[in-house]
Parts: C-alpha cells; structure tokens; sequence
C-alpha cells in the first residue's frame, strides 16, 4: 500500500512538473524591420513630394520605437518629432490617428486620450499590419491637413504591403 501511495504522489508531482514546463513564459511578436520601414518611409515621402507638400515622415515598430525618419529639405523644424508622435499615437492606440481625432474630441468621452504625454491626436498617423497583426506604425506631418498627411502615408503602406501578406 505504501509502495503505491508513493507512485502516485510521485506521479502527481510529475505530472504536476510537465505541467509548469508546458505554461510558455516568453512570447515572440512580429515587427518591421528597418528595411521595410525605409521602405515605407521614402514611398510616403515621395508621395507628399508629388503633391508639393513639404513633409517628415516617421516609421515605427510595434512599440512606438522609430526606425526610420525623414525630412524633406525644406520642412518645419516641427515636423520630425510630430510625425513621430503620430505613428507613436497610431501604435499605442491600435488606431488610424484620423479616428482618433473624432474619437477624442471635446466633450468625448474619450477626450482624456489627448492629455496623455506623446499623444499626437490629428491626422496623419496609420497602423501597419498584416494578417490582422499590428506591426507598426508610420506617420507623416506637414502637408496642410491630416487627409493629405493620410493620403501619404497610406502611399508608403501600399509599397511594402503585397509583401507583407506574402510572407
């Protein structure tokens, strides 16, 4: 009797063990890398550049860090560090900037979002991702208005995007 009292605590602590080996500590997320992000970069940049809007342009990855900026020569000082607060705003939110604009507004109930220390509420900030997984964030400042910054930075999308979903 002793003897099986033993296997099967034995056996439960085993089991038990196999158990916590199985439980998954880490987790691994997909990103841009910062080839893509050029990519993107200079295909927004160039967009604007079309429409003769002098502009920065920002990349970020999944967790708001840039990974690539750029300014056209003759931007605002201004520009760089907005067009990074955008794609920050559009990652962190999981969120196209130009909702959040109506979305946060005076009286919202989600006003309190453009209190948030980096928050950049206008337009011009876009989520980047692929088979439904956000992978990053671009965001463009300096064309006069959010829908022109938009219409960029979906231009910089559409020159990596066909490959993301391949892949």
């Amino acid at each position: 009797m002793t003897c099986t009292r033993i296997a099967l605590a034995l056996t439960s602590f085993l089991l038990a063990g196999s158990a916590l080996a199985a439980e998954q500590l880490t987790t691994q997320a997909a990103s841009l890398t910062t080839a893509a992000a050029g990519k993107v970069a200079q295909a927004a940049l160039s967009e604007c550049q079309k429409g003769g809007y002098v502009v920065a342009v920002a990349v970020v990855d999944r967790s708001g860090v840039p990974l690539a900026v750029l300014r056209d020569n003759l931007a605002g000082p201004h520009t760089p560090q907005t067009a990074i607060g955008k794609a920050w705003t559009a990652v962190s939110f999981r969120n196209n900037t130009s909702n959040l604009v109506e979305l946060s507004g005076p009286g919202k109930p989600s006003a309190g979002i453009r209190d948030i220390p980096g928050v950049v509420a206008l337009g011009g900030g876009l989520t980047i991702s692929a088979r439904g997984i956000l992978l990053g964030a671009v965001g463009v400042s300096g064309a006069p208005g959010g829908h022109l910054d938009d219409i960029c930075g979906n231009a910089g999308i559409k020159a990596i995007q066909a490959s993301l979903e391949l892949e």
